[in-house]
């Protein structure tokens, strides 16, 4: 798409990852003035779509609309036919992940730091593969077990996607069938990532953002982790009563959870980590960047450290405390011509029908009625995009979330528009 500019150098860039586009515009061997992803992520192959990077990160909405404002109005510059020049960027970031976990370990450069570890990485046939192959490979890592490394667009094993269960179970099959210490799963284009301990216990979700903040606690003691508004109270309990943090809850939107941790920090407040139960997670120390190579980095650093110290990573979490029940109904909003108009009705009523009834409003909320009742927990929002309500629903023992479900069923009787046929109970 950049064929055609006049004395703008191009450079292709091949397979990559959305974090290396990012980090082409830091590294010095790249030092790029901007760069373009084309991506689906873990959508299908027809649902590609662009991300733009200069050295300040991402573009917002709001920068995008003016560049296409401004590519409307001036057509390409024409003259100029060279071809653009190929960049092995994949190598370049694979170098400087590996220099960071040599950093992480003491290691020296010529030291194989992770000799002896076993990790398995799952690529689900999108660009992660170069994580096995040209990081953990070199630094000394048994990767056996390692599957879908090549890449394929048509995903013909399982979506790359960590929230996904069957992605998750492979995943957590290439650790228990080959006995690895470790298990790492991204997503197509690298953003997000999750993992399997050697026991096959699943770190997603509010245990990776637990294990996240675990690693970083000791250097950012008493900092502020942010993140949706979906995560569980026995992770809030462990974030600031086990590891004695602060916790906040946030927006939906992994840019949304990303923008408050650096307003915080601008504003002198130290927040380390912004991470959503997607996966996404961005680190302060990293440019803010959701990185899911990086978030690896970090867990195998730890993981490393451990098993020199005769612990294990699940050490970290061993206090985290988890639902017996959570299930979340998207109930959607029909029969009207402004959908969120009528949400923010639907949730004013919520609101005020759980107080009379004398439930407590979890306060601040920064998006949609979080209701705290005995046992467990039930948020209702608008979605970001669609025009539906997600319920979230935690309960602390067997049949909790049931009846969690009825009462809000109960609280939302009366509004036409929402369809409860999600609804068990």
């Amino acid at each position: 798409c950049l064929e055609g500019l006049r004395g703008v150098q191009r450079s292709r860039c091949g397979l990559i990852t959305t974090p290396a586009m990012f980090q082409s515009t830091i590294l010095d061997e790249a030092s790029f003035d901007g760069a373009i992803m084309l991506t689906a992520s873990h959508l299908p192959y027809n649902r590609n779509g662009m991300k733009f990077f200069t050295e300040k990160g991402g573009l917002e909405a709001s920068d995008i609309k003016k560049v296409l404002s401004y590519a409307s109005k001036n057509p390409l510059v024409q003259g100029d036919e060279k071809e653009a020049e190929k960049f092995d960027l994949i190598s370049v970031y694979a170098a400087h992940l590996q220099k960071k976990i040599r950093e992480g370990l003491s290691a020296a450069p010529e030291e194989k730091p992770l000799a002896g570890m076993r990790i398995a990485v799952d690529a689900g046939n999108g660009s992660g593969g170069f994580f096995a192959t040209k990081v953990l490979a070199p630094l000394g890592a048994d990767t056996t077990g390692s599957r879908y490394l090549e890449p394929d667009g048509m995903f013909p094993n399982h979506i790359p996607n960590p929230e996904n269960r069957e992605a998750m179970a492979a995943i957590k099959e290439a650790v228990l069938e080959n006995h690895a210490d470790l298990g790492l799963i991204f997503d197509t284009d690298v953003d997000r990532m999750s993992a399997v301990l050697a026991d096959g216990t699943d770190v997603s979700r509010n245990a990776l953002i637990a294990m996240m903040a675990a690693i970083l606690a000791p250097d950012y003691p008493g900092s502020t982790i942010i993140t949706d508004s979906v995560t569980s109270d026995g992770l809030h309990d462990f974030l600031e009563n086990e590891l004695h943090l602060k916790h906040l809850r946030y927006m939906r939107g992994y840019k949304n959870v990303i923008n408050e941790c650096i307003r915080r920090n601008e504003a002198g407040e130290v927040s380390p980590l912004a991470i959503e139960t997607s996966g996404h997670g961005a680190l302060s120390e990293n440019y803010y960047l959701d990185d899911g190579a990086y978030l690896a980095v970090k867990l195998i650093i730890a993981a490393a450290q451990a098993r020199a110290e005769s612990r294990t990573l699940g050490d970290l979490i061993a206090d985290l405390r988890y639902p017996a029940e959570e299930r979340e109904i998207r109930i959607k909003i029909v029969g009207t011509d402004d959908p969120k108009a009528y949400g923010r009705e639907v949730l004013a009523a919520f609101e005020e029908r759980a107080k009379a009834k004398g439930l407590t409003i979890a306060s601040p909320s920064y998006e949609g009625v979080r209701i705290v009742m005995d046992g467990g927990w039930a948020l209702l929002r608008m979605s970001l995009h669609d025009p539906n309500m997600p319920l979230n629903i935690e309960a602390d023992a067997a049949g909790g979330a049931d009846a969690i479900e009825r009462e809000v069923k109960e609280l939302l009787a009366g509004f036409d528009a929402l369809d409860l046929s999600g609804f068990q109970s």
